[in-house]
């Protein structure tokens, strides 16, 4: 039987994949997979509170992921309308071509929604450029963030 420690490790690598592919929901796995840590190891104080730590981690990565893309692309006149239109392509590529087909849908939404919005294609080729730097920074955000609560969780494991 494989041990559990090793087991949560390889689950939180595939989390740690999932922050930079948009597959897998990354820090959400990393979190659950503390959490059954936690449970699975007898719950007591310590394990709660690196537990609580990574989780700090995650919610801080995922809430900043999120928000310095947004802001990113506002910054550049993005309205949430193109924002939307980034979502709907982001879909109708992960549907079309899966696997990767959302790293082409998004962007590929993004431009679409830009031109429809401005009738330019220079400016809508710069939200788009903006738009993909700011899902850029947020995908480091998470990752970091993910790393981060790995790297706590590993050294609390080898502790315990």
């Amino acid at each position: 039987m494989i041990d559990l420690d090793v087991a949560i490790g390889l689950v939180m690598l595939v989390g740690l994949v999932g922050t930079v592919l948009p597959l897998l929901p990354g820090l959400p796995v990393i979190l659950v997979a503390a959490l059954v840590w936690v449970i699975a190891g007898g719950s007591d104080a310590g394990r709660w509170w690196v537990f609580a730590i990574v989780a700090a981690l995650c919610v801080a990565g995922m809430v900043l992921g999120s928000i310095l893309p947004a802001r990113r692309a506002a910054r550049a006149g993005a309205s949430r309308w193109i924002l939307i239109g980034g979502a709907i392509g982001l879909v109708v590529g992960a549907v079309v071509i899966p696997v990767v087909g959302a790293l082409v849908g998004w962007p590929i939404g993004v431009f679409v929604a830009s031109m429809a919005a401005t009738h330019d294609t220079t400016e809508a080729w710069t939200l788009t450029r903006a738009t993909i730097a700011g899902v850029g920074i947020g995908t480091a955000v998470q990752f970091t963030a993910g790393v981060l609560a790995v790297a706590v969780w590993a050294v609390a494991a080898w502790r315990w």
